[in-house]
């Protein structure tokens, strides 16, 4: 018999990456709740909306629907009151603090850690290039502090933690003190096919905020003169079209199937951010792109340097653009990098989560999940 799962995940008022990952969750665990601070239908993949979804009390502050971060003093408390009594396995999404739930005795806690909370525990490289008003400089730093504290906390009553890269592993152990073994995300990776009609244009496609750092992406076409294509918006995009010279197009959302084409077609994928892991560089290489990638992160899992793509190695205009002019020179084989990109497909996803999961049950004397 199939232990009892829950499934826990910080917030659903965006979609992006870390809800990717929790739909992929429930289909390895279809009968399984999802327990979350707040849930608005309206922000997240309809499919959201056949699933059994369960918000704390959170839900009733109308302030998380334009800035949830406001709230931060009250997800320790959320989250750290929330009771799944009936679940033999927890097995909690997180980026920030629902690993703090607490399971019934003798429940079973895998952690699939997206990362260790970016902005309590590396807030000045999460603050870069954000306004935050004058007070938060006096009230952050000693919020921050407790907040560590109580996330510290609740990662040693995690049970097995699973890290999404190797990066994110490091920092496991750095701020928790935890082992953690890598699970790499789910990637639509069927949804690519290369083409041979292949352009000039270099490719962007992000959300367009600071930390993503697409400034040094315009900034280094535009002075060499190559064209590049943005596809993605976000609240750094007026600051970026200051930036951007006449080679640089700003394409706004697209359809999941124009972003495909466009991955097939684009010389390169520029990646110039420090991500925990990064799915757009593998959905480039399933198309046969290779990418250009800042060499810290995920990409140093994902891109393998002079085969299916160039790591450059600082988070320079000058740096990104020695490898702009580098790819110009060189071809890549498609093969190599659709074998590349299809190591983290969903299949490879599915497979390694139940193993993982089943290693960690076993581990405490409980039954696997069974047909893994």
């Amino acid at each position: 018999m199939q232990p009892r799962t829950a499934l826990i995940h910080d917030w659903l008022n965006q979609q992006g990456g870390a809800e990717n990952v929790l739909m992929e969750l429930h289909r390895v665990f279809p009968s399984a709740p999802i327990y979350t601070s707040f849930y608005e239908p309206a922000l997240v993949d309809p499919a959201f909306r056949h699933l059994d979804i369960r918000h704390t009390w959170l839900q009733q502050f109308p302030l998380w629907r334009s800035n949830h971060q406001a709230l931060l003093p009250l997800y320790p408390l959320a989250f750290g009151g929330l009771r799944v009594p009936k679940a033999d396995l927890v097995l909690s999404n997180a980026s920030a603090f629902c690993k703090g739930i607490r399971p019934a005795p003798g429940a079973v806690h895998v952690c699939y850690c997206l990362t260790p909370t970016r902005f309590l525990w590396m807030p000045d490289a999460y603050l870069a290039g954000e306004r935050a008003p004058h007070w938060s400089r006096v009230l952050l730093p000693p919020l921050l502090a407790w907040a560590r504290r109580w996330d510290r906390n609740a990662a040693g009553r995690v049970t097995q933690f699973l890290a999404i890269s190797r990066a994110v592993a490091d920092r496991i152990q750095r701020f928790y003190g935890r082992s953690s073994r890598i699970v790499y995300p789910p990637v639509d990776v069927d949804r690519f096919k290369p083409t041979t009609d292949v352009g000039d244009a270099l490719l962007i496609v992000s959300r367009l905020i600071p930390y993503k750092r697409i400034d040094l992406a315009v900034r280094a076409c535009t002075d060499l003169g190559l064209p590049l294509r943005i596809v993605g918006s976000g609240r750094a995009e007026a600051s970026l079209r200051a930036l951007a010279g006449p080679t640089v197009r700003f394409l706004g959302r697209l359809p999941d199937r124009d972003v495909s084409v466009e991955m097939a077609r684009c010389r390169a994928l520029l990646f110039p951010g420090d991500e925990d892991f990064g799915i757009t560089p593998v959905e480039a290489q399933a198309a046969g792109r290779p990418v250009v990638a800042y060499g810290s992160g995920g990409a140093l899992d994902t891109v393998i340097d002079g085969k299916t793509g160039i790591l450059f190695r600082k988070q320079t205009v000058a740096s990104l653009g020695a490898a702009l002019r580098q790819v110009q020179t060189m071809s890549f084989d498609t093969d190599a990098l659709i074998a590349n990109a299809r190591r983290f497909s969903r299949d490879h996803f599915r497979r390694a989560l139940l193993d993982a999961v089943n290693d960690t049950l076993r581990a405490h004397g409980r039954p696997p999940v069974p047909d893994a």
